[in-house]
């Protein structure tokens, strides 16, 4: 009974590996190269030979700019750029999503609230400390 467990756990092993086996898996760099100044300029780029590529440059610390590509599970060459600086990290690229535009009810109550704003009754005074003042008024 062991062996047959055995043998058995190892034809579902290989079987398994064989079905998630890929292509990318044997994939290799074709081309890359990089270059770092002292100054902090900088850019570097690469290529597989499976169509996934990419590159940026940028002055380290301050602000970059790049982009990268692969190709879909469909086929279709995806690519996406971007900057990266003080106001963050900025995609662009058709793969990017994008939020829907805002409904015009949203965008008129935002107006109101902006142009009405919040009314904030003056603070009262106070003479006493809470229930030990209430009490003392109460009682004497």
């Amino acid at each position: 009974m062991f062996r047959f467990m055995l043998i058995a756990s190892a034809v579902l092993a290989c079987a398994s590996a064989a079905a998630t086996y890929s292509q990318d898996a044997s994939a290799y760099v074709v081309k890359s190269g990089a270059d770092i100044q002292p100054e902090g300029n900088y850019n570097y780029n690469y290529e597989t030979s499976n169509g996934i590529a990419a590159q940026e440059s940028g002055i380290g610390g301050n602000h970059a700019t790049g982009g990268f590509s692969w190709y879909s599970p469909e086929g279709e060459l995806v690519q996406i750029s971007y900057l990266a600086d003080a106001n963050g990290y900025q995609p662009s690229g058709n793969w990017v999503p994008t939020p829907p535009p805002i409904p015009a009810a949203i965008l008129k109550s935002l107006e109101y609230i902006r142009t009405h704003p919040q009314y904030v009754e003056p603070a009262q005074r106070s003479s006493g400390f809470g229930r030990a003042a209430a009490f003392k008024s109460i009682v004497g």
